[in-house]
């Protein structure tokens, strides 16, 4: 395993720090489990991911980002062909 780096650390904590007293509504999980998306009552998702940077070092991503505004679009992909 290889070491974090503080500023790193520090994101995730600011990250997750936004969801304290929020109530999970939903969990997914991709199927080879390098993806987690919690999704709360109030409309926030918290992403989990674990990928390797450009050299091949585990890196972990934690992002907290509200929902969509339009939860009709939540579902659909729009593909075009020109």
């Amino acid at each position: 395993m290889s070491p974090v780096d503080l500023q790193d650390l520090r994101r995730i904590v600011v990250a997750v720090s936004r969801l304290r007293g929020e109530t999970v509504r939903d969990v997914t999980v991709r199927s080879d489990v390098r993806h987690v998306k919690v999704e709360f009552e109030s409309g926030l998702i918290l992403v989990i991911s674990a990928e390797r940077d450009a050299q091949g070092r585990p890196r972990l991503e934690v992002d907290v980002v509200d929902a969509p505004q339009d939860a009709g679009l939540k579902h659909q992909i729009e593909v075009r062909f020109d």
